[in-house]
């Protein structure tokens, strides 16, 4: 196995999640866990948020596959998919018990003709575009279609929803049209008394900051793995977060000064010092942007990334530190006893990212290990 692997701290995540519970109070969690919950791992996830005493309600996920995944491992709570349905598809969703997102005719037309063959009714979440502009029937059409959906005694309309734009910068006035918006096509929907199940709109950027957007139910995402969605936010949830990078040393050279180090001779060294190996790269998700700007925390003290990230091995310039091989490389977290941090918010400054790209990148050839 290699010792180069992601440290998922469960005790964090479930800090996070009880954190988000206290700020919301009576309203319903769906967890987001898609992308391999954010790459920290769905399953090992998804274990711990349901070994609390207060669980998520619901889970919500990119794509089939990953809902598939999910109720094979024996996950029984609804799970709404967020991608439109497909033809090929369609009888998955009633096979699996899952909740479709709709948005169109040709959305139902789809679900209709597999949940006949296998006799169920469709169960669905109808998606609201209010200004997002990316998927959604349009809040002007939303309340015909929802109307002409509830009269089909072969559909259960279980929740109507909808999604911020930018809920997650300091000015939130397009978020505030967006949930006027949304607010009228339920209001118009109440006064002629269809039911639409449970209503939700708060990411995390909003379950931070709009307290009057959490309707029925929130959806936290990177929230629950320890990072706000910006820096613009307020930090009003307390949060750890979950996911540390380590390697170790593998070789110490030296090497004398004005020598190059890596690909295209990025990096020339300055005077005489020790250059270490570090046996992770660009296929890890140790980004090439990252070349000669990063960090690492070892024994207690930051060493500067140097020459260009190749795809399994970077390298580091600890000078004339007594530093061994074997020793332990942080790439991203926080070094116990120093309380040193490299953080996902570091990386991203250096390679203009944010962190759900940074955690999710991580790839699957790094092992991760949970505590």
């Amino acid at each position: 196995m290699r010792l180069s692997y992601a440290l998922i701290d469960i005790s964090n995540l479930k800090y996070n999640f009880l954190n988000i519970r206290k700020k919301i109070n009576d309203v319903r969690i769906m967890a987001i866990v898609k992308a391999d919950a954010y790459g920290h791992g769905v399953i090992e996830t998804v274990k711990a948020l349901n070994s609390l005493p207060e669980k998520p309600e619901y889970f919500g996920v990119a794509i089939l596959e990953e809902a598939i995944e999910l109720r094979r491992n024996n996950v029984h709570q609804p799970i709404l998919i967020f991608n439109p349905v497909i033809e090929n598809d369609a009888e998955l969703f009633s096979k699996y018990d899952l909740i479709s997102s709709v948005f169109s005719e040709k959305h139902i037309s789809i679900l209709m003709k597999a949940n006949h063959i296998q006799g169920r009714k469709i169960k669905i979440h109808v998606k609201v575009d209010t200004g997002m502009h990316r998927l959604g029937i349009d809040y002007r059409d939303a309340f015909s279609f929802v109307k002409k959906l509830s009269r089909d005694k072969d559909i259960i309309i279980d929740g109507i929803y909808t999604h911020f734009a930018n809920s997650d910068e300091k000015d939130k006035s397009f978020a505030q049209l967006q949930l006027k918006r949304f607010n009228e096509v339920l209001s118009k929907l109440k006064a002629e008394g269809i039911n639409y199940g449970l209503a939700h709109a708060a990411n995390s950027g909003a379950i931070l900051d709009m307290p009057e957007s959490y309707f029925d139910m929130v959806r936290p995402g990177i929230l629950l793995f320890g990072y706000y969605p910006s820096e613009e936010t307020s930090e009003s949830i307390p949060l750890k977060p979950v996911m540390s990078l380590v390697s170790y040393i593998e070789s110490i050279k030296k090497i004398d000064k004005e020598e190059s180090i890596s690909y295209g001779r990025e990096y020339f060294t300055k005077k005489k010092t020790n250059i270490i190996s570090v046996p992770i790269g660009y296929a890890d998700g140790y980004t090439r942007g990252l070349s000669n700007k990063s960090k690492a925390i070892i024994n207690g003290k930051y060493f500067p990334q140097v020459g260009t990230v190749t795809m399994d091995r970077i390298m580091f310039d600890i000078a004339n530190e007594s530093c061994k091989i074997g020793d332990e490389v942080i790439l991203l977290g926080i070094e116990k006893g120093s309380n040193l941090q490299f953080s996902a918010w570091d990386w991203c400054k250096l390679v203009n990212t944010i962190p759900y790209e940074v955690m999710c990148g991580i790839s699957k050839r790094i092992p991760r290990i949970y505590r």
